[in-house]
């Protein structure tokens, strides 16, 4: 998703004018009815016949994360990494733009219009990224879904919520704080407890055994992205929430020399506090 031109939608869509309101944003029950849904043109025997459809209304998905190369594939920004991910799979992969303090890319995918919005604001200013690409979509909040990491679940986990608190995220408590509302979906990734020092955590890397199941966790999330994309949240969380990453294969967790990498001809593996030699243990049996 970097800075380029968003392919076209081929379905046509007629916008109306919104009415005057004033600054800030309108929750749904507040807009104008004309944005309470995309109007669509019908083809074949009704074509030009305007009609409001809920399943085909535009889905704004927005994956939270903090700009700057320091930042890139640390566990914060699997909100991002989602996003890219999804981008990949609909061959927007490069055709995002810069606008509204966000990279933003969509279009037409899989019969699903979508929106993929990664904030550039730091991850304590996402609503204000937030409310503006929901008021220039002009899209309700039940069309909105907030892609964040949470180190209260164990790595690999997916939990769907229909609304809630901020749960001490500071994405979500300033997209909460600028929306008004705690009520919008939301997709929590799980990044692992912390051992200690939680902000420490989410600013660090993946662990080899966690980057060796990254793309598979990359592409559930995904899957669960078009699943409530195309049936709500309620029915993806019955499908998603129960999702289950494989363990990690100790035989393939990294190379020999690297952090947690097998021992080499010598006996000696490469941890994350320094070098140590693998003691060998007597087969008893043998032995015997």
């Amino acid at each position: 998703m970097t800075d380029r031109s968003i392919s076209k939608n081929p379905v046509a869509v007629v916008r109306c004018a919104a009415r005057p309101r004033s600054a800030g944003y309108h929750p749904p029950s507040a807009l104008p009815p004309v944005t309470q849904a995309t109007l669509r043109v019908v083809s074949g025997r009704d074509s030009g016949h305007i009609v409001l459809s809920a399943e085909e209304s535009l889905k704004v998905v927005v994956g939270l994360g903090n700009p700057g190369s320091q930042y890139a594939g640390t566990r914060h920004n699997i909100g991002w990494l989602v996003m890219d991910r999804l981008a990949e799979r609909a061959g927007w992969d490069g055709r995002g733009r810069r606008r509204d303090n966000s990279n933003v890319v969509g279009g037409r995918y899989r019969s699903l219009d979508l929106t993929l919005v990664k904030p550039l604001t730091y991850m304590n200013e996402s609503g204000q990224a937030v409310r503006k690409v929901l008021q220039r979509e002009h899209a309700p909040l039940v069309d909105l879904l907030i892609v964040a990491d949470d180190f209260a679940l164990p790595f690999g986990k997916l939990r769907f919520r229909e609304a809630g608190s901020h749960g001490g995220h500071n994405g979500l408590r300033s997209i909460i704080d600028e929306l008004g509302t705690e009520k919008f979906s939301r997709l929590r990734v799980g990044i692992g407890d912390p051992a200690r020092n939680g902000r420490d955590h989410v600013l660090s890397k993946f662990a080899p055994d966690e980057v060796q199941r990254l793309d598979e966790l990359l592409d559930a999330a995904a899957d669960a992205v078009e699943g409530w994309a195309r049936d709500g949240t309620s029915k993806a969380s019955n499908r998603f929430n129960t999702f289950q990453l494989r363990e990690a294969d100790a035989d393939r967790l990294a190379a020999p020399g690297e952090v947690d990498g097998p021992p080499d001809e010598t006996g000696i593996r490469r941890t994350k506090t320094g070098w140590r030699r693998v003691l060998q243990r007597k087969d008893k049996s043998a032995d015997a």
